[in-house]
C-alpha cells in the first residue's frame, strides 16, 4: 500500500484504514480480497470470488468502497462494478453497513466486517435499493462472463495482479477443455409415422452406400443408412438400390 497520495485523508481515517489493511492481510475475509488505491486510501477496491454451491460459483466480482473523511464515525458507500445479477452496477447499495443507514452504523466495524456483510447479503435474495432480481441461470451466465469483463478493467488489473493470473489460467483451462470436446454427430431424423423416408438394405445383402462414410456398411433391413432419402428404393446417389453385382 502506497502512502504517497494519502495526505488528503484525515489522520483518524488514515490510521484506522491502515490498521484495517494490516488486519485484512493477516486474516483475509473468505472469498474476498481488497486493496486501497495507491493514490487515495479512502477508495478501496475488492474482489468477491463466487462461493461454491451458489449461482455465483466460478465468478469474480469487482467493486469498490468509498470511505468518508469522517470514517470510522460514518459508514462508507458500496458499489458493485462487475455485472452479477444481484446488484446494479456502479450504483450505491442500500445496506445496513453503508451510508444509506448512518443510524445503524457502528464505528467498531472494520473493512473486514463490511465485506463480510456484503457477501452475506449477496448470496441471499432479499430486496434492497440497488438490488435486482434475475434467475439463477442468468447469474451463472454472468459468472462465466465475469472473467473477460474484469480483465478489460485497468484498475482491476493493476490492483489485483495475482487474481488476474488466476483468472487467465482458468480461462486457458476452459479453452483447452472446449477444444478437446468435439460435438457428437447428429443422426438423421426420420419423420414420425413415415418410416419409408429412410432407405434400407435388403436381407443378406452387404453393400456400402456410395455417398456414406466408409465405415457405414449395413447388413439388415432393420439398419437404416445414415443418409435419409425421399423413398426406400434408391441409395444416397439417387440410383436404384441395390445395384447388380
Amino acid at each position: 500500500m502506497n502512502n504517497s497520495g494519502n495526505k488528503r485523508a484525515p489522520t483518524t481515517a488514515t490510521q484506522r484504514l491502515k490498521q484495517d489493511y494490516l488486519r485484512i492481510k493477516k486474516d483475509p475475509v473468505p472469498y474476498i480480497c481488497a486493496e486501497p488505491l495507491p493514490s487515495n486510501i479512502l477508495e478501496w477496491h475488492y474482489v468477491v470470488r463466487g462461493p461454491e454451491k451458489t449461482p455465483y460459483e466460478g465468478g469474480y466480482y469487482h467493486g469498490k468502497l468509498i470511505f468518508p473523511r469522517e470514517f470510522p464515525f460514518k459508514p462508507p458507500s458500496i458499489y458493485m462494478i462487475t455485472p452479477n445479477g444481484r446488484f446494479k452496477c456502479n450504483t450505491r447499495l442500500c445496506l445496513s453497513i453503508t451510508d444509506f443507514h448512518p443510524d445503524t452504523w457502528n464505528p467498531a466495524w472494520s473493512v473486514s466486517t463490511i465485506l463480510t456483510g456484503l457477501l452475506s447479503f449477496m448470496v441471499e435474495k432479499g430486496p434492497t435499493l440497488g438490488s435486482i432480481e434475475t434467475s439463477d441461470f442468468t447469474k451463472r451466465q454472468l459468472s462465466a462472463q465475469s472473467l473477460a469483463f474484469n480483465l478489460k478493467d485497468k484498475v482491476f488489473c493493476e490492483l489485483f495482479p495475482d487474481v488476474v493470473d488466476e483468472m487467465k489460467q482458468k480461462q486457458k483451462a476452459q479453452e483447452e477443455l472446449t477444444a478437446r470436446t468435439q460435438p457428437l454427430p447428429l443422426p438423421d431424423v426420420v419423420p414420425d409415422g413415415d418410416p419409408q423416408q429412410a432407405h434400407y438394405l435388403p436381407p443378406s445383402t452387404e453393400r456400402q452406400c456410395p455417398l456414406c462414410p466408409e465405415d457405414q456398411t449395413t447388413t439388415s433391413t432393420n439398419t437404416p443408412c445414415t443418409t435419409t432419402r425421399p423413398t426406400g428404393t434408391t441409395d444416397c446417389s439417387g440410383a436404384p438400390w441395390p445395384t447388380s453385382s
